[in-house]
């Protein structure tokens, strides 16, 4: 075992969990091709292994795609049916992340795997790193900032409806932004 493996080891495997009252989902979609429909997944779970310093972790985030609200009942109600999330069907938009790139202490880059509506595509994650510290009641804890982009279509969200004046109602461009607390176990 060489010296870097022996002390990544002696460091041991930290388990870190999302802290759902400081993590939200949100996304952007441009709507008439003119302006911008924001929303978030208020419902997110999940956690991250790692033993520090070692490029390859286990990182598993799930969002009930039922949670989607953009403080538009109509529409949030035609976002969980058939036509987009089918929520009803696929409960779960599930993220699982296995590498980083960068330095996990300030800027970084989190490769993993998006699964929604049963496709599962590669998706980039990228991180900026806000602090590590310890709370008042002795709980470590990390934030950070993810962004990413997807093209919804991708992942079989393809209802849409041309425009009498050209374009399309719904983007297909879908920006993702993270913002979490992670609680070390």
């Amino acid at each position: 075992m060489s010296s870097a493996a022996s002390t990544t080891v002696e460091q041991g495997l930290q388990t870190w969990s999302l802290d759902p009252s400081h993590t939200q989902v949100g996304f952007a979609v441009k709507h008439l091709m003119i302006s911008t429909v924001k929303g978030r997944f208020p419902d997110v779970t999940g956690s991250i292994s790692m033993y520090p310093g070692d490029p390859i972790l286990e990182v598993d985030i799930s969002i009930k795609t039922a949670s989607i609200t953009t403080n538009e009942e109509k529409r949030d109600a035609h976002l969980r049916s058939a036509d987009f999330l089918n929520a009803d069907v696929y409960p779960v938009i599930q993220f699982r992340g296995s590498r980083i790139d960068g330095n996990p202490d300030s800027k970084f880059v989190l490769h993993g795997d998006l699964t929604i509506r049963g496709a599962t595509k590669p998706v980039a994650l990228y991180i900026v790193n806000h602090g590590r510290l310890t709370d008042p009641w002795g709980n470590e804890r990390v934030g950070y900032t993810a962004t990413t982009s997807i093209h919804r279509k991708d992942f079989g969200l393809e209802w849409n409806m041309a425009l009498e004046a050209g374009g399309v109602l719904v983007g297909d461009e879908v920006r993702i932004t993270i913002e979490t607390e992670l609680v070390r176990q």
